[in-house]
């Protein structure tokens, strides 16, 4: 069985474990502590990040992208058929919602209001873009990036999807107010059952301990007075 090694509230090492489980493959996760990571993993692991993924024949794989490439190949696609055209769309759509894992982590960290502001800015650009491209199949079927079909786009996109969840519930923060086809697409997302099986048991309490803790403005119970879209469907505070 392969295993993943695991920080546990990594976003790049969800996209990974959400793509297994809808893949339905086994395989079993080792946690490991980022502040104090055992030497097996540094010897193994030539970047010393996770996820890390071990194949059945011990060969340890890194990077999430070339983890994500690498399950795709050697098991049954989640879609069939596909052209080269539309795989090339698929990555792409893909890495705009990876590059931005880090950007929702930075912006939930937030220590006041006006660096919340200013990241969750940025952040809201790609939802816009998302929202836009939503948009266009509002007469589809389902309310997944393609409609009924899950796809890998919707694999890329959960990590940030189930946090905006998350966040919403315990703080009232709205990262999507003003974008309905994605908190559509959000609530397809969340039916699939694949936010809570990507995830430790434990998960909501050590990301809202890390996330929503006393050293945060969201933490705190503080959020922005208002949020809405202005000219360019950036996201605006009071």
């Amino acid at each position: 069985m392969i295993k993943i090694v695991s920080f546990k509230i990594c976003p790049f090492v969800q996209r990974v474990t959400a793509l297994l489980e809808a893949k339905q493959l086994a395989y079993q996760v080792e946690y490991i502590s980022l502040s104090d990571k055992p030497q097996w993993f540094l010897d193994i692991s030539p970047n010393g990040q996770v996820p890390l993924l071990i194949t059945e024949e011990g060969i340890a794989l890194f990077e999430s992208e070339a983890i994500v490439e690498y399950i795709n190949e050697v098991s049954h696609p989640l879609e069939d058929n596909l052209t080269p055209e539309q795989k090339a769309l698929d990555r792409a759509w893909g890495y705009m919602a990876a590059k931005h894992y880090l950007v929702q982590c930075s912006a939930m960290r937030s220590a006041d209001e006006d660096t919340l502001c200013e990241r969750m800015t940025k952040l809201s650009k790609p939802f816009a873009k998302a929202e836009a491209e939503l948009a266009k199949r509002e007469n589809a079927s389902g309310h997944l990036f393609k409609g009924e079909q899950l796809s890998n786009v919707d694999i890329a996109w959960l990590p940030l999807l189930h946090r905006a969840q998350i966040i919403q519930q315990h703080t009232g923060f709205d990262l999507f107010a003003n974008k309905p086809n994605v908190k559509a697409w959000q609530a397809a997302l969340f039916e699939t059952g694949l936010f809570g099986a990507s995830v430790a048991d434990d998960f909501e309490e050590a990301f809202t301990g890390f996330y929503l803790s006393d050293k945060t403005y969201l933490g705190q119970g503080a959020k922005c007075c208002e949020t809405r879209s202005n000219s360019n469907d950036e996201l605006a505070c009071c």
